[in-house]
């Protein structure tokens, strides 16, 4: 990060992602994001910068006080004990410039929201230019808005010589670890794709297809799948307009040579509800059930392809996890996930969303290779998408 550059006394704007869910008091509710950005700060302290952070939070409409960063560099100030974190209630003009220019080396300032400046969204060049002027490098540590044209996030990188930009620790550590799963993965290779909607996943399926060895599909998505292939999945969440595309996909499976598997059974309910269900084979769903989790047996088979794979790729929950007695599918697969990360090396990397969720939730977050917070900008990377936030530094 700015190898062998003196940062004494400079100033280094980073662009982290500080996002984070709040309490109805605007505190914190979890401070994951915020953590994650915690190496890249430390180092820029130690090394006797002026650290400067720029950040976004929930999507405004002009200023929403609601919305201000202000809690956030009071969580960040409980978090970095070793130093001042300053904030200023803008994020441009000459009343920044003069706090930047009162920082002590060592010390941090947080700008307000940037999204409270409509600019910032419209990838403005003025805007981009402007935060640029702030400071004399520019970091890149926010992976979870890399899929954004932003004016803080690609445009501002334009007004900094290539020497004067780099990534991130949390941004390179993100990249190092998706091309694993990309370019580098270990066989066998073993995808897991859950979630609502094939054509939430679509992109990411298809780049996959000509990668991984084996392909389980689970949550609600699984049952446009079942159901383009002629099963009967009575009032399970499916996409009727999707149901050739689930074919083609089906059929691009088979001539990759990939083991595209679909749940055998399902935990299902005639009503969307956290009451105890009935498990039923996934193409033989009654038509007043719907299937709200992965069956026993599909467990069994999943867990089977899981427990031998040198690579692991996770996105996205087997069932509505959020409900306890439709949680199972998604925890058994997380468990066997941790299992072959511990007993067989696997690499597995936890794609962001709600598989991070459950991870967390299952407190199994150190028994898996690497977990995201990149959701949708990790979710474009896997597509093979070139994410605006990447190039810019690379260009």
């Amino acid at each position: 990060m700015l190898n062998n550059i003196s940062l004494e006394n400079k100033v280094v704007l980073v662009r982290v992602d500080f996002n984070v869910p709040q309490n109805e008091d605007l505190s914190v509710r979890d401070n994951t994001r915020i953590v994650a950005a915690i190496p890249t700060i430390s180092e820029l302290i130690n090394r006797g910068a002026k650290v400067v952070l720029m950040s976004h939070l929930g999507r405004p409409k002009g200023i929403t006080p609601e919305l201000t960063l202000k809690p956030i560099a009071s969580e960040l100030n409980n978090l970095l004990t070793n130093t001042n974190v300053h904030f200023i209630e803008a994020s441009t003009g000459e009343s920044v410039k003069e706090k930047i220019n009162s920082l002590n080396k060592g010390e941090v300032l947080l700008l307000e929201n940037l999204r409270f400046n409509q600019e910032e969204e419209a990838g403005d060049e003025n805007f981009a230019k402007e935060l640029a002027s702030l400071g004399d490098y520019y970091i890149n540590d926010a992976f979870g808005t890399a899929h954004r044209a932003h004016a803080s996030t690609a445009v501002i990188a334009n007004y900094f010589e290539k020497e004067h930009k780099d990534f991130g620790l949390l941004m390179k550590a993100e990249v190092e670890n998706a091309e694993k799963v990309l370019t580098t993965a270990q066989k066998p290779y073993v995808a897991i794709i859950g979630g609502s909607k094939v054509s939430d996943k679509v992109g990411i399926i298809e780049n996959l297809l000509g990668k991984v060895d084996t392909l389980l599909v689970g949550g609600a998505m699984a049952y446009t799948f079942i159901k383009a292939m002629g099963g009967n999945t009575g009032k399970s969440k499916t996409e009727d307009d999707k149901l050739e595309l689930a074919k083609s996909l089906i059929e691009k499976a088979k001539n990759n040579n990939v083991k595209l598997l679909l749940p055998d059974d399902s935990v299902s309910n005639n009503e969307f509800t956290d009451k105890p269900g009935k498990t039923y084979k996934s193409a033989e769903i009654p038509s007043d059930y719907m299937g709200l989790d992965i069956g026993s047996q599909a467990i069994i088979d999943f867990s089977k392809e899981i427990s031998s794979a040198k690579t692991i790729l996770w996105n996205g929950p087997m069932g509505v996890f959020e409900f306890d007695n439709y949680s199972n599918g998604t925890k058994e697969v997380a468990f066997s996930v941790a299992n072959a990360t511990q007993n067989n090396e696997a690499f597995s990397l936890i794609g962001g969303g709600d598989s991070v969720a459950a991870i967390n939730k299952f407190e199994l977050n150190e028994k898996v290779s690497y977990i995201s917070t990149g959701g949708g900008a990790m979710l474009e990377y896997l597509e093979g998408k070139e994410l605006p936030g990447i190039k810019a530094i690379r260009d």
